[in-house]
């Protein structure tokens, strides 16, 4: 009796043991399938995002630079699936038109026909006359031909560049008197004392390597075809000697554009090989943008770091307003001047398109989100547009009038989906870019001289870019700021509508024999009369 009463307890116990440890190895069951679930989620989320980085750069390297929304062929306009249309509507929870409309002007036909166009009429005709044999100046009838007239066909021709040597002949004079005084023509002042470099030859090599992006070494190849010597060591001597004969211009440049009240700003990588820094750190060129059509000024300054300092030091003294497309750096710098800081659109739409690139080809020509958001502010460039001609005045009085409500709708738009959406992804980022810079966004609509967008900052930088693709790399720091002086000289000639190896020649030729301030003003590329 006594071990029977006893043992249904003991049996009893040993099963809510049992169950215990059971639920006990369930519950770690549990939780290792939720860290596993877990885990494969992020795997999930990183997969997807190394695929969006992958179409990125599979798209900048194989597709289309311009940042435009194409149809697809076959489509009358981009979202054409009535299915995909709704369910868009529904997310967004309201009914929007979902074409897409480009960032810029199409070019509209002009009714002409398409063929060669005609040679340019400034350049220089060489008549190369053709004639009938004698033998064929006869008719049948007997009669001998008479010239009536003639026709004419043209034919673009080369003729390699001619490289002469300037002899300076200094004519000297003594007293046949005394035998003691001599006298001997000065040597007119030049632009590199104690060189062989004439300011044609000058002219062409600056021209050559920072419009053209013909590095040194190149150029040296050149040259030694037509049987000149001119290594690329001494072509660079002579580029950073010009740069420093310039610095009186870049002064007056850079006090002009200080005290313009508008400032645009930006910054792009180089990589110099010989600096402080390890050789395959980023270094960094600088552009400022300032100044009317006609009166622009670009200037290119050097400096191995992007911290606030150096735009501190580049916007020291400057009123106003500054715009750039969103780097911290800037923040400070206006905070501690009392500078009007001015965002970008053009960034912001750049991010949305990025999320696009990042689709999968399948469905990158179907509605979006991110496609919503470039087709919105494509509608705001529609506005510019329209009122490019305006004055200042009038050009805010549209915005305020048309722009705002847009932006307006957009912020509100976006808003709704940010916490919906994966921050780490494009469209993610792109949407945290929007709200985080909103406030400087829509400060352009307050002023008609700001533009929408830095874009003016970013075409002057391009050349520069470009150059860097061919050379790659600055070989020391006095090479790299005297690339920023001469870029300087070079995009300001051509912003103001100057052939840049034309004013490199004038430059070249006057600026010895300058001076006063006056005449060193007078060599300013808007003041140059073409």
């Amino acid at each position: 009796m006594l071990e029977s009463n006893s043992g249904a307890p003991a049996d009893a116990m040993d099963g809510a043991a049992r169950i215990a440890l059971l639920e006990s190895e369930l519950e770690v069951l549990r939780r290792r399938d939720a860290e596993r679930t877990a885990e494969l989620a992020a795997r999930e989320r990183r997969i997807r995002l190394l695929e969006e980085a992958l179409r990125i750069l599979q798209a900048d390297r194989y597709g289309a630079s311009r940042e435009k929304l194409h149809v697809a062929p076959g489509q009358t306009e981009l979202f054409n699936e009535a299915e995909t249309i709704a369910e868009l509507n529904e997310a967004l929870g309201a009914e929007v038109p979902l074409k897409a409309t480009p960032q810029r002007t199409e070019k509209s036909s002009t009714g002409v026909k398409a063929g060669r166009k005609a040679i340019a009429a400034h350049l220089h005709r060489v008549p190369v006359v053709h004639d009938l044999p004698e033998s064929q100046q006869q008719c049948a009838c007997g009669s001998r031909l008479v010239e009536i007239g003639s026709e004419i066909s043209e034919q673009l021709d080369y003729v390699p560049p001619k490289i002469q040597v300037l002899q300076h002949v200094r004519k000297k004079y003594a007293c046949p008197g005394c035998d003691q005084c001599v006298k001997t023509a000065p040597l007119p002042a030049q632009i590199l004392p104690k060189t062989n470099a004439a300011p044609g030859l000058l002219a062409h090599l600056v021209t050559s390597k920072y419009v053209d992006a013909l590095p040194l070494y190149r150029q040296e190849a050149i040259f030694a075809r037509y049987g000149v010597s001119l290594p690329r060591a001494t072509q660079a001597a002579w580029i950073i000697g010009l740069a420093e004969r310039v610095q009186p211009l870049i002064n007056l440049m850079d006090e002009r554009l200080r005290g313009s009240g508008y400032i645009r700003i930006d910054e792009t990588p180089v990589q110099v090989i010989n600096s402080e820094k390890p050789a395959t750190a980023e270094h960094w060129m600088w552009v400022r943008v300032a100044g009317p059509p006609r009166q622009r000024i670009i200037l290119f300054d050097y400096d191995p770091s992007r911290g606030h300092e150096v735009a501190a030091r580049l916007l020291e003294g400057a009123h106003g307003i500054i715009q750039s497309d969103g780097h911290h750096a800037y923040d400070q710098v206006a905070e501690k001047y009392g500078l009007i800081h001015c965002g970008c659109i053009a960034h912001a739409r750049r991010k949305f398109f990025e999320a696009i690139k990042a689709l999968p080809k399948q469905i990158r020509n179907q509605p979006t989100a991110a496609h919503e958001a470039v087709r919105r502010i494509d509608e705001l460039y529609k506005i510019e547009r329209d009122i490019g001609t305006l004055a200042d005045i009038e050009r805010a009085a549209v915005r305020k009038e048309k722009a705002a409500p847009l932006l307006e709708s957009l912020h509100a738009w976006a808003s709704s989906l940010v916490h919906d959406t994966l921050p780490s992804g494009k469209l993610g980022e792109a949407l945290v870019y929007l709200r985080n810079q909103w406030p400087k966004l829509i400060r352009y609509v307050e002023d008609g001289k700001v533009a929408i967008d830095t874009n003016l900052a970013e075409n002057a930088i391009r050349p520069f870019a470009l150059g860097r693709r061919n050379w790659l790399f600055a070989d020391t720091v006095s090479g790299a700021r005297a690339s920023a002086h001469i870029y300087s000289l070079v995009q300001t000639a051509r912003a103001n509508e100057l052939e840049p190896y034309a004013y490199l020649r004038r430059l070249c030729a006057e600026l010895p024999a300058a001076q006063t301030v006056e005449q060193i003003e007078a060599l300013l590329p808007w003041n140059i009369k073409t």
